[in-house]
Protein backbone atom coordinates (compact mmCIF):
# COMPACT_ATOMS: atom_id res chain seq x y z
CA UNK A 1 0.00 0.00 0.00
CA UNK A 2 1.26 3.00 -0.85
CA UNK A 3 1.36 5.49 1.99
CA UNK A 4 0.03 9.34 2.14
CA UNK A 5 3.26 11.05 1.76
CA UNK A 6 4.56 8.48 -1.01
CA UNK A 7 0.94 9.37 -2.99
CA UNK A 8 1.83 13.19 -2.72
CA UNK A 9 5.04 12.38 -3.68
CA UNK A 10 4.20 10.69 -7.04
CA UNK A 11 1.20 13.63 -7.67
CA UNK A 12 3.33 16.16 -8.02
CA UNK A 13 6.37 13.85 -9.95
CA UNK A 14 2.81 13.14 -12.32
CA UNK A 15 2.24 17.35 -12.75
CA UNK A 16 5.64 18.64 -12.97
CA UNK A 17 6.17 15.81 -15.57
CA UNK A 18 2.81 17.01 -17.53
CA UNK A 19 2.79 18.81 -21.15
CA UNK A 20 0.91 21.92 -19.91
CA UNK A 21 3.13 22.39 -16.95
CA UNK A 22 6.64 21.74 -19.24
CA UNK A 23 5.61 24.49 -21.28
CA UNK A 24 4.61 26.90 -18.84
CA UNK A 25 8.32 26.41 -17.18
CA UNK A 26 9.89 26.68 -20.70
CA UNK A 27 8.00 30.19 -21.33
CA UNK A 28 8.18 30.92 -17.30
CA UNK A 29 12.38 30.88 -17.96
CA UNK A 30 13.82 33.86 -19.66
CA UNK A 31 14.54 33.01 -22.87
CA UNK A 32 17.66 34.39 -25.50
CA UNK A 33 17.28 35.55 -29.23
CA UNK A 34 20.69 36.73 -31.51
CA UNK A 35 19.40 39.08 -34.01
CA UNK A 36 22.22 40.02 -36.83
CA UNK A 37 21.70 43.06 -38.18
CA UNK A 38 23.20 43.73 -41.96
CA UNK A 39 22.79 47.73 -41.25
CA UNK A 40 25.30 49.62 -38.95
CA UNK A 41 24.57 50.66 -35.43
CA UNK A 42 24.02 54.22 -36.23
CA UNK A 43 21.75 53.60 -39.17
CA UNK A 44 18.12 54.92 -38.85
CA UNK A 45 17.00 52.78 -41.35
CA UNK A 46 18.32 50.09 -39.18
CA UNK A 47 17.18 51.18 -35.73
CA UNK A 48 13.78 51.80 -37.45
CA UNK A 49 13.97 47.89 -37.84
CA UNK A 50 14.51 46.83 -34.65
CA UNK A 51 12.13 49.12 -32.76
CA UNK A 52 9.56 47.46 -35.44
CA UNK A 53 11.06 43.96 -34.28
CA UNK A 54 10.73 45.12 -30.31
CA UNK A 55 7.05 46.24 -30.50
CA UNK A 56 5.88 43.17 -32.36
CA UNK A 57 7.39 40.99 -29.61
CA UNK A 58 5.78 43.26 -26.65
CA UNK A 59 2.44 42.81 -28.37
CA UNK A 60 2.97 38.73 -27.98
CA UNK A 61 4.58 39.29 -24.52
CA UNK A 62 7.60 39.84 -24.85
CA UNK A 63 9.89 41.90 -22.73
CA UNK A 64 13.08 42.53 -23.41
CA UNK A 65 15.04 42.46 -20.11
CA UNK A 66 12.22 40.56 -18.27
CA UNK A 67 11.61 37.54 -19.94
CA UNK A 68 13.92 38.10 -23.14
CA UNK A 69 17.01 38.55 -23.71
CA UNK A 70 18.22 40.04 -27.23
CA UNK A 71 21.98 39.86 -28.30
CA UNK A 72 22.17 42.66 -31.35
CA UNK A 73 24.64 42.15 -33.39
CA UNK A 74 25.48 44.83 -35.98
CA UNK A 75 27.60 43.62 -39.00
CA UNK A 76 27.66 46.63 -41.65
CA UNK A 77 27.36 44.50 -44.11
CA UNK A 78 31.35 43.08 -43.00
CA UNK A 79 31.69 39.84 -44.18
CA UNK A 80 34.30 39.44 -41.62
CA UNK A 81 32.19 40.91 -38.69
CA UNK A 82 29.39 38.38 -39.59
CA UNK A 83 31.93 35.14 -39.62
CA UNK A 84 33.05 36.72 -36.20
CA UNK A 85 29.74 37.08 -34.71
CA UNK A 86 28.30 33.97 -36.08
CA UNK A 87 31.32 31.82 -34.48
CA UNK A 88 30.40 33.72 -31.53
CA UNK A 89 26.81 32.87 -31.17
CA UNK A 90 27.39 28.94 -31.70
CA UNK A 91 29.33 28.94 -28.70
CA UNK A 92 26.76 31.18 -26.79
CA UNK A 93 23.53 28.75 -28.42
CA UNK A 94 20.58 31.01 -28.68
CA UNK A 95 17.54 29.58 -28.59
CA UNK A 96 16.54 31.03 -32.28
CA UNK A 97 18.21 33.31 -34.26
CA UNK A 98 17.22 35.99 -36.31
CA UNK A 99 19.10 36.65 -39.43
CA UNK A 100 18.48 39.77 -41.34
CA UNK A 101 19.91 39.30 -45.16
CA UNK A 102 21.33 36.33 -47.36
CA UNK A 103 24.88 36.09 -46.52
CA UNK A 104 23.88 36.22 -42.80
CA UNK A 105 21.63 33.73 -43.41
CA UNK A 106 24.07 31.74 -45.48
CA UNK A 107 26.86 31.65 -42.51
CA UNK A 108 24.69 31.10 -39.92
CA UNK A 109 23.08 28.03 -41.61
CA UNK A 110 26.41 26.72 -42.36
CA UNK A 111 28.11 27.29 -38.90
CA UNK A 112 24.95 26.90 -36.73
CA UNK A 113 22.38 24.20 -38.44
CA UNK A 114 20.77 23.26 -35.42
CA UNK A 115 19.52 26.30 -34.00
CA UNK A 116 16.27 27.32 -35.53
CA UNK A 117 16.62 30.63 -37.82
CA UNK A 118 13.99 33.04 -38.75
CA UNK A 119 15.19 35.12 -41.75
CA UNK A 120 14.15 38.43 -42.71
CA UNK A 121 14.47 40.43 -46.00
CA UNK A 122 15.89 37.50 -48.12
CA UNK A 123 15.69 37.00 -51.54
CA UNK A 124 15.17 34.10 -53.50
CA UNK A 125 15.10 31.60 -50.30
CA UNK A 126 13.79 28.52 -52.54
CA UNK A 127 16.82 29.03 -55.38
CA UNK A 128 19.51 29.76 -53.01
CA UNK A 129 18.99 26.27 -51.09
CA UNK A 130 17.75 27.74 -47.90
CA UNK A 131 14.66 26.36 -48.11
CA UNK A 132 12.84 23.50 -49.67
CA UNK A 133 9.62 25.15 -50.55
CA UNK A 134 8.22 28.55 -49.88
CA UNK A 135 4.66 26.88 -48.01
CA UNK A 136 6.62 24.14 -46.25
CA UNK A 137 10.54 25.38 -45.42
CA UNK A 138 10.95 21.75 -44.46
CA UNK A 139 14.08 22.35 -42.14
CA UNK A 140 14.98 24.63 -39.44
CA UNK A 141 15.06 27.56 -41.16
CA UNK A 142 11.76 29.75 -42.02
CA UNK A 143 11.16 33.90 -42.81
CA UNK A 144 10.55 36.96 -44.76
CA UNK A 145 11.37 37.40 -48.11
CA UNK A 146 12.29 41.11 -49.26
CA UNK A 147 12.45 41.53 -53.23
CA UNK A 148 9.32 40.06 -55.30
CA UNK A 149 10.11 39.88 -59.35
CA UNK A 150 7.04 42.19 -59.91
CA UNK A 151 9.46 45.30 -58.15
CA UNK A 152 11.27 45.71 -61.30
CA UNK A 153 8.45 46.25 -63.54
CA UNK A 154 6.48 48.74 -61.14
CA UNK A 155 10.23 50.34 -60.16
CA UNK A 156 10.90 51.29 -64.17
CA UNK A 157 7.47 52.45 -64.80
CA UNK A 158 7.65 54.63 -61.69
CA UNK A 159 11.27 56.20 -62.92
CA UNK A 160 9.96 56.30 -66.57
CA UNK A 161 6.66 57.90 -65.24
CA UNK A 162 9.06 60.66 -62.95
CA UNK A 163 11.67 60.97 -65.40
CA UNK A 164 10.27 60.36 -69.02
CA UNK A 165 14.21 61.09 -71.03
CA UNK A 166 15.57 57.77 -69.28
CA UNK A 167 16.40 55.67 -72.08
CA UNK A 168 19.27 53.76 -70.14
CA UNK A 169 18.55 51.91 -66.85
CA UNK A 170 21.94 50.92 -64.60
CA UNK A 171 20.79 47.80 -61.95
CA UNK A 172 23.57 48.22 -59.27
CA UNK A 173 24.27 45.97 -56.81
CA UNK A 174 27.36 43.54 -55.54
CA UNK A 175 27.41 39.86 -56.83
CA UNK A 176 29.33 38.56 -53.71
CA UNK A 177 26.10 39.77 -51.47
CA UNK A 178 23.46 39.08 -54.12
CA UNK A 179 24.62 36.77 -56.62
CA UNK A 180 20.69 35.59 -57.09
CA UNK A 181 20.20 38.92 -59.41
CA UNK A 182 22.07 37.32 -62.08
CA UNK A 183 19.49 34.94 -62.18
CA UNK A 184 17.15 37.62 -63.31
CA UNK A 185 18.15 39.46 -65.37
CA UNK A 186 16.61 37.95 -68.79
CA UNK A 187 13.62 38.45 -67.22
CA UNK A 188 14.59 42.27 -66.42
CA UNK A 189 15.68 43.10 -69.91
CA UNK A 190 12.02 41.85 -71.12
CA UNK A 191 10.68 44.69 -68.71
CA UNK A 192 13.13 46.89 -70.15
CA UNK A 193 12.22 46.68 -73.69
CA UNK A 194 8.65 47.14 -72.84
CA UNK A 195 9.61 50.67 -72.30
CA UNK A 196 12.06 50.90 -74.92
CA UNK A 197 14.95 51.29 -72.29
CA UNK A 198 18.20 49.49 -72.22
CA UNK A 199 19.50 47.76 -69.51
CA UNK A 200 23.20 48.01 -68.10
CA UNK A 201 24.10 45.97 -65.36
CA UNK A 202 26.76 47.39 -62.44
CA UNK A 203 28.15 44.87 -60.50
CA UNK A 204 29.93 46.91 -57.98
CA UNK A 205 32.40 45.48 -54.74
CA UNK A 206 33.75 48.79 -53.30
CA UNK A 207 33.36 52.22 -53.37
CA UNK A 208 35.57 53.34 -56.33
CA UNK A 209 33.01 51.22 -58.48
CA UNK A 210 30.10 52.36 -57.47
CA UNK A 211 31.56 55.88 -58.12
CA UNK A 212 32.70 54.63 -61.02
CA UNK A 213 29.71 52.90 -62.27
CA UNK A 214 27.24 56.02 -61.88
CA UNK A 215 29.70 58.20 -63.50
CA UNK A 216 29.51 56.03 -66.75
CA UNK A 217 25.98 55.88 -66.86
CA UNK A 218 25.70 59.56 -66.39
CA UNK A 219 28.51 60.37 -69.19
CA UNK A 220 25.53 60.06 -71.91
CA UNK A 221 22.26 61.60 -71.86
CA UNK A 222 18.72 59.40 -70.80
CA UNK A 223 21.04 57.33 -67.51
CA UNK A 224 18.75 56.45 -65.10
CA UNK A 225 19.64 53.74 -62.01
CA UNK A 226 17.45 51.70 -59.68
CA UNK A 227 19.34 50.23 -56.68
CA UNK A 228 17.27 46.47 -55.50
CA UNK A 229 17.47 45.06 -52.45
CA UNK A 230 20.96 44.51 -51.88
CA UNK A 231 23.26 44.51 -48.37
CA UNK A 232 26.35 46.11 -49.82
CA UNK A 233 24.00 49.30 -51.69
CA UNK A 234 22.07 49.77 -48.50
CA UNK A 235 24.98 50.77 -46.43
CA UNK A 236 26.80 52.54 -48.92
CA UNK A 237 23.31 54.15 -49.88
CA UNK A 238 24.71 57.38 -48.60
CA UNK A 239 27.55 57.65 -51.30
CA UNK A 240 25.10 56.73 -53.92
CA UNK A 241 23.20 59.87 -53.32
CA UNK A 242 25.88 62.66 -53.04
CA UNK A 243 27.28 60.71 -56.33
CA UNK A 244 23.96 60.57 -58.34
CA UNK A 245 23.18 64.15 -57.52
CA UNK A 246 26.95 64.98 -58.48
CA UNK A 247 26.01 63.63 -62.16
CA UNK A 248 22.19 65.11 -61.94
CA UNK A 249 21.26 61.25 -62.29
CA UNK A 250 17.19 60.21 -61.48
CA UNK A 251 17.14 57.21 -59.02
CA UNK A 252 14.51 54.86 -57.81
CA UNK A 253 15.53 52.78 -54.65
CA UNK A 254 13.97 50.04 -52.78
CA UNK A 255 14.61 51.53 -49.25
CA UNK A 256 12.02 54.65 -48.41
CA UNK A 257 15.45 55.59 -45.97
CA UNK A 258 17.23 56.59 -48.79
CA UNK A 259 14.68 59.43 -50.11
CA UNK A 260 14.63 60.90 -46.66
CA UNK A 261 18.58 61.22 -47.02
CA UNK A 262 18.05 63.10 -50.49
CA UNK A 263 17.38 60.30 -53.08
CA UNK A 264 14.70 61.05 -55.63
CA UNK A 265 12.32 58.14 -54.71
CA UNK A 266 11.90 54.76 -54.11
CA UNK A 267 9.09 51.50 -53.77
CA UNK A 268 9.70 48.54 -52.55
CA UNK A 269 8.46 46.69 -49.41
CA UNK A 270 7.63 48.63 -45.93
CA UNK A 271 10.59 46.70 -44.17
CA UNK A 272 9.95 47.75 -40.48
CA UNK A 273 6.49 46.09 -41.04
CA UNK A 274 8.42 42.43 -41.92
CA UNK A 275 10.62 43.14 -38.92
CA UNK A 276 7.16 43.96 -36.92
CA UNK A 277 5.79 40.27 -38.35
CA UNK A 278 9.00 38.56 -37.69
CA UNK A 279 8.28 38.86 -34.59
CA UNK A 280 5.19 36.74 -34.42
CA UNK A 281 7.87 33.65 -36.15
CA UNK A 282 10.12 34.27 -33.36
CA UNK A 283 7.06 34.16 -30.96
CA UNK A 284 5.97 30.58 -32.15
CA UNK A 285 8.60 28.88 -32.03
CA UNK A 286 9.92 30.15 -28.97
CA UNK A 287 6.55 28.09 -28.11
CA UNK A 288 7.03 25.03 -29.68
CA UNK A 289 6.37 25.65 -33.12
CA UNK A 290 8.74 23.43 -35.68
CA UNK A 291 10.47 25.92 -38.68
CA UNK A 292 10.00 23.39 -41.28
CA UNK A 293 6.12 23.51 -41.08
CA UNK A 294 5.98 27.22 -40.78
CA UNK A 295 5.48 28.73 -44.50
CA UNK A 296 8.19 31.28 -45.32
CA UNK A 297 6.30 34.81 -45.85
CA UNK A 298 6.23 36.83 -49.25
CA UNK A 299 5.87 40.66 -48.15
CA UNK A 300 2.44 42.15 -48.54
CA UNK A 301 2.86 45.81 -47.72
CA UNK A 302 4.55 47.98 -50.49
CA UNK A 303 5.76 51.60 -50.08
CA UNK A 304 6.31 54.32 -52.82
CA UNK A 305 7.80 57.46 -51.42
CA UNK A 306 9.08 60.83 -53.54
CA UNK A 307 11.68 63.95 -52.82
CA UNK A 308 10.19 66.69 -54.62
CA UNK A 309 13.23 68.96 -53.42
CA UNK A 310 15.40 66.56 -55.31
CA UNK A 311 13.42 66.44 -58.65
CA UNK A 312 13.42 70.14 -58.86
CA UNK A 313 17.21 70.20 -58.36
CA UNK A 314 16.99 67.65 -60.93
CA UNK A 315 15.22 69.53 -63.23
CA UNK A 316 12.11 67.03 -63.23
CA UNK A 317 8.22 68.11 -62.83
CA UNK A 318 6.48 65.08 -61.08
CA UNK A 319 2.73 65.05 -62.36
CA UNK A 320 -0.26 64.93 -59.61
CA UNK A 321 -1.30 61.72 -60.74
CA UNK A 322 2.27 59.97 -59.83
CA UNK A 323 2.48 62.27 -56.63
CA UNK A 324 -0.89 61.27 -55.80
CA UNK A 325 0.68 57.57 -55.63
CA UNK A 326 3.01 58.18 -53.27
CA UNK A 327 2.58 57.32 -49.36
CA UNK A 328 5.23 59.79 -48.56
CA UNK A 329 6.06 62.82 -50.51
CA UNK A 330 8.68 65.16 -49.15
CA UNK A 331 8.07 68.62 -50.15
Amino acid sequence: MIGRREFITLLGAAALSSPLVAHAQQFGRVRRIAVLMNNAEDDPEGQARVAAFRQGLQALGWTEGSNLRIDWYWTAGDIGRIRSDVMELARVAPDIIVANGRVILSEAVQAIPSIPIVFVLVTDPVGQGFISSLARPGGNVTGFTFFEYAMFGKSLELLKNVAPAVTRVGFIFNPDMSAYYDQFLPGFETDTRRYLVELTVARVGTEAEIQTAIAKLAAAPGGGLMVPPDAYTLVNRELIVQSTAHHRLPVIYSYRQAIKEGGLMSYGPETSDIFRRSASYVDRILKGANPAELPAQAPDKFEFAINLKTATALGLTVAPTVIALADEVIE
